[in-house]
């Protein structure tokens, strides 16, 4: 029987699959670390442009903020002139009322009164005077009533004094000046 020693072959077949399973460790993990390369520059490109949408929208809504505190002093501001131009049309609108208390008391006050003081607060009036007769202070408070101008007199009291040595009656008053219509006064 011949003798064949395989030895030889045999290592030499270890040591061809050894270096066949290097050969593929060594590619398996070049693959795997291109694989993790690519996935790992795929995350970072998407979270890049995660973060260029980010910066876009903060950029934005700061814009967006500044846009409305400018929205915000504009109504601010307009407000305030609303308020200006309020405050100018009940100016505008008042200020023939006095001349309109004046014009009418002279025309209202009978003959034998005489007015002493005369306060205006708003549309409501208080004045006092002296009467030669209580009959004198009912015919003003009904002419004021009677006025187009005043309405609801109200007599607050009348007490008899003496000025100059003569007996008189002095009295005091409250009445409503009528509010204007503005039709009214652009047809005057």
């Amino acid at each position: 029987m011949i003798r064949i020693n395989l030895l030889p072959h045999r290592e030499a077949a270890r040591k061809e699959r050894r270096e066949q399973f290097f050969v593929l460790a060594g590619l398996v993990t070049v693959l795997a670390t291109l694989i993790v390369f690519a996935v790992y520059t795929l995350i970072a490109g998407y979270v890049s442009n995660q973060e260029s949408s980010n910066d876009f929208l903060k950029k934005e809504i700061s814009t967006l903020d500044k846009q409305l505190d400018q929205i915000k002093r504009l109504k601010e501001q307009t407000q305030a002139l609303l308020s200006r131009k309020q405050v100018i049309e009940n100016l505008q609108r008042d200020r023939g009322e006095t001349v309109y208390l004046l014009s009418e008391l002279v025309k209202q006050v009978p003959e034998g009164v005489y007015l002493k003081s005369l306060k205006q607060d708003g549309l409501k009036v208080s004045i006092t005077g002296y009467a030669q007769s209580n009959a004198r202070v009912s015919a003003l408070m009904r002419t004021i009533e009677a006025s187009p101008w005043l309405e609801d007199p109200q007599l607050i009291e009348v007490k008899a004094s003496v000025l100059n040595g003569r007996r008189i009656n002095e009295f005091g008053m409250n009445f409503v000046l009528t509010r204007i219509k503005s039709e009214e006064v652009k047809g005057k």
